[in-house]
């Protein structure tokens, strides 16, 4: 069973209400379910925040949420920053 961490920044540490967390995910999971299994731990105000952010798997950024994900990877959710 794949286990991997979800470390959040800004507005999805606030949505998510935690700073990281640990997921354990059955067979071979894709960042995709990665991000299904935390918006349906977390609800609607995490689902906002995915909806805009950006990611990094091991410190490269997804496009393809489809990317396979493996055991004790590092998954960052970055939402959209602000400032100056």
């Amino acid at each position: 069973m794949p286990e991997l961490t979800v470390r959040y920044f800004a507005g999805a540490r606030a949505a998510a209400g935690v700073p990281d967390e640990n997921i354990d995910l059955h067979g071979s999971p894709t960042v995709a379910d990665v991000l299904t299994a935390v918006r349906d731990r977390h609800g609607e105000p995490l689902a906002r925040v995915l909806a805009a952010a950006s990611f990094l798997l091991d410190g490269v950024a997804v496009r393809d949420r489809a990317i396979p994900v493996r055991s004790g990877a590092l998954l960052d959710v970055l939402p959209p920053f602000a400032g100056g």
